[in-house]
């Protein structure tokens, strides 16, 4: 292929189709069947739009990038297992393999990619992400394995209507699944169109789940356990602000790993569900238990001014049930107006008079 850049795909891929077996190509849409020992990349590149790539059971060294409309790579369950390549990348390898990732989804700078599907497979030990999509509409992810990546299990930005659905993101080295308008630049809240993470396990990250700067969202009915921090919903001073976002149903347990400070953030530990910097999110139904720690986000359900001083307004907290989270069940300490904690079931609150 062509040098491509991450941030975008600027280059067409070459049409090859040696090593892939395919149904005769009178049909509508074609099934690419990929066995051990053959490419990803070159059934991808051979699939048209409505194609699907299948994967067999196996263990693929290579990086894979998608940048046609409406095809569908799917594996046959966590043991297809795309890992990194075996030797190190080498100049003609692709963009997503230059950045360290796994299955990339990449549209341009002028056109987003439609429709793209990444469903039941296994992909683990890249250096920056499993699966990451940029400049995507409609991107689904679905049962996938997104387990030991350095920095994401499963990333996307400045994309819409992405639907993250019944993965498994674990012990990744920043979020299981990370969510933003861009971290390239300074940029207000990006529209990312109903896009919706529901029914994933997000277990021993440093962040289950992170929302930044992202208008949109609805984060439920996962399970969320053994992070540094459950849910983070970010926003800053720059607009539109972030927010109109729904956290709901989700079941976030226990997250009391103790995670260093960065640039960004303190150190991270026992920090349930926190809004720092956004508006209009609203935090219901939510099961919360037993999220204890040392930091500044700790506590079960937390609003907090964000670290460069924006405020959370009109954000609503309610119907959640909470217990055994400390320093509280819920923790106020952003300076904002028109928050509101009604309906929840809950012991300790700071200030008092929340639950």
């Amino acid at each position: 292929m062509k040098k491509c850049h991450l941030a975008y795909l600027a280059c067409g891929a070459a049409l090859v189709s040696a090593g892939v077996g395919a149904v005769p190509a009178a049909a509508a849409h074609q099934t690419l069947v990929v066995r051990p020992g053959e490419s990803i990349q070159k059934a991808v590149d051979a699939a048209r739009a409505g194609d699907t790539v299948l994967v067999l059971a196996g263990i693929y060294h290579e990086s894979v990038l998608i940048g046609t409309d409406r095809v569908t790579l799917r594996g046959v369950g966590a043991r297809t297992v795309v890992r990194p390549a075996a030797v190190k990348t080498g100049k003609d390898a692709n963009g997503c393999a230059k950045n360290g990732s796994g299955i990339c989804v990449l549209g341009t700078k002028k056109k987003n990619v439609e429709g793209v599907t990444v469903a039941n497979l296994t992909v683990t030990g890249f250096t920056r992400a499993g699966v990451f999509g940029m400049a995507t509409d409609r991107m689904t992810v679905r049962h996938v394995h997104a387990v030991d990546n350095g920095v994401w299990g499963i990333a996307q930005e400045r994309s819409t209507r992405g639907v993250f659905r019944e993965n498994v993101a674990e012990r990744n080295g920043d979020a299981g699944v990370f969510l933003a308008n861009t971290i390239k630049e300074e940029a207000g809240a990006y529209d990312a169109g109903r896009t919706l993470v529901e029914h994933n396990r997000l277990n021993d990250n440093r962040i289950g789940v992170t929302v930044r700067r992202l208008r949109n969202v609805n984060v439920q009915d996962n399970g969320i356990r053994g992070n540094c921090a459950g849910v983070f919903v970010v926003g800053d001073e720059n607009t539109p602000k972030a927010g109109h976002l729904t956290v709901a149903r989700n079941r976030v347990l226990e997250n009391n790993k103790s995670c260093p400070k960065t640039e960004r953030l303190p150190v991270l530990q026992g920090a349930g569900i926190v809004l720092t910097g956004v508006e209009q999110t609203r935090v219901t139904g939510n099961y919360v238990r037993g999220n204890a720690g040392r930091s500044p986000f700790s506590g079960g359900i937390v609003l907090f001014k964000s670290m460069v001083g924006a405020t959370g307004d009109n954000n609503r907290v309610d119907g959640n049930m909470l217990s055994a989270n400390a320093p509280a069940d819920l923790v106020n300490t952003d300076t904002g107006k028109g928050n509101s904690f009604t309906r929840n079931s809950c012991r300790a609150s700071k200030p008092a008079g929340l639950c």
